[in-house]
C-alpha cells in the first residue's frame, strides 16, 4: 500500500515538473514613450539612422502609445 502511494506521488511530481517548461517567456519593458523618442532622436543626430527611418520609427512609437 505504501509503495503504491510512493509511486503515485512520484508520478504526480514528475508530471507537475514537466508542465513547468515550455520555454515561454514574457518580455516586459520599462521604457516610456519619452525615453524611446529621446533615444530615437539621439540615434538620428549621431547619423545612425536616416531621416526616413527616424520619421517611420517616430510614427511607430507614437502609434504604439496611443
Amino acid at each position: 500500500m505504501i509503495q503504491i502511494k510512493i509511486v503515485a506521488i512520484c508520478f504526480l511530481f514528475s508530471f507537475l515538473v514537466a508542465c513547468g517548461g515550455g520555454g515561454a517567456s514574457v518580455e516586459t519593458t520599462t521604457t516610456t514613450m519619452g525615453q524611446e523618442l529621446m533615444d530615437l532622436d539621439e540615434s538620428y543626430k549621431k547619423g545612425i539612422i536616416t531621416e526616413d527611418e527616424y520619421k517611420d520609427a517616430k510614427e511607430n512609437i507614437m502609434d504604439r502609445y496611443n
